[in-house]
C-alpha cells in the first residue's frame, strides 16, 4: 500500500470516529429528552447536564474532523 493509501485509510478512519460520536451525541440528547418528559420539574437540570455533555461529546467529533482535513490535505505534501 502506497503512502498516499495509508493517509487515506487514517483519514477515513477519523472520520468514522467523527461519524460515532455523533451518534452517541444523539443518543444522550433523545435520552434528556425522555427524562425531561417523564419529569417535567428535572427539566432544568436535565438541560444543563445534556448542554455539557453534548458540547464535550461534540469536541471529540470535531477534533476527529480536524485530523482527518490535516491527513488528507498536509501530510500528503509532507510526504517526498
Amino acid at each position: 500500500m502506497t503512502d498516499f493509501g495509508m493517509i487515506a485509510l487514517a483519514a477515513g478512519i477519523a472520520i468514522f470516529s467523527s461519524g460515532c460520536s455523533s451518534i452517541g451525541e444523539a443518543w444522550l440528547i433523545s435520552k434528556a429528552i425522555d427524562g425531561m418528559a417523564r419529569n417535567p420539574e428535572a427539566s432544568k437540570n436535565l438541560r444543563s447536564s445534556m448542554i455539557i455533555g453534548a458540547a464535550l461529546v461534540e469536541t471529540c467529533g470535531i477534533y476527529a474532523l480536524l485530523i482527518a482535513i490535516l491527513l488528507i490535505f498536509v501530510f500528503p505534501g509532507m510526504i517526498h
